[in-house]
């Protein structure tokens, strides 16, 4: 295994939503990748099969430093794997990419892939994080396209990359190649 890419769903999915796109990157890009669909801690309030890592309407932001916590132990579990932390992409959707963010800018992994994502309040990256890529569609009616802006504003610009698309709340095909482009790259340099 060249490296190993880590899904995060979003808020009300669950551990299997994005394992289609983990299964497609997996063979488009020239690495070999052990795809890992993570799913979230608690059971979603409305949606049945669904996660959350945090409840959200209303949004319960005190429990974020715990959903952090408890994603960072995953994290480090798998690493103990034989494949480590620097030889890990860490991939969420929605509040998936708000965790990606915040639990992974802390981590020494090889980078960080946010579509969709929101900053949680207080969010303060260190000043050296992984290569991040943000993606958000300009006309998304759930995250508003202006959070892409306020977390690529908090972190180095030469070390995150932002790509917009033209759709809404959703991951588009067209994102697919700059996805594998990235991942080649971060594990290239691990």
């Amino acid at each position: 295994m060249d490296g190993r890419l880590v899904l995060l769903h979003g808020w009300g999915a669950n551990g299997d939503d994005l394992k289609p796109l983990g299964d497609r990157l997996a063979c488009e890009t020239s690495k070999e990748l052990d795809v890992v669909c993570l799913e979230a801690p608690e059971l979603h309030p409305d949606q049945p099969g669904g996660r959350q890592w945090y409840g959200l309407f209303p949004a319960q932001w005190s429990a974020v430093p715990q959903a952090v916590d408890l994603l960072k132990a995953q994290l480090q579990d798998l690493s103990r794997s034989g494949l480590g932390l620097e030889q890990t992409v860490v991939f969420g959707f929605s509040q998936g990419g708000a965790m990606a963010l915040d639990c992974s800018c802390s981590l020494p992994v090889a980078g960080v892939i946010s579509c969709s994502g929101y900053p949680h309040p207080n969010w303060a990256p260190p000043k050296q994080h992984p290569p991040v890529l943000l993606m958000h569609g300009s006309e998304d009616p759930v995250v508003p396209f202006q959070a892409m802006q306020t977390i690529s504003s908090q972190l180095q610009s030469d070390r995150c990359q932002t790509l917009e698309f033209k759709n809404g709340h959703t991951i588009p095909d067209e994102m697919v190649q700059p996805i594998v482009l990235f991942i080649e790259r971060v594990l290239k340099s691990a």
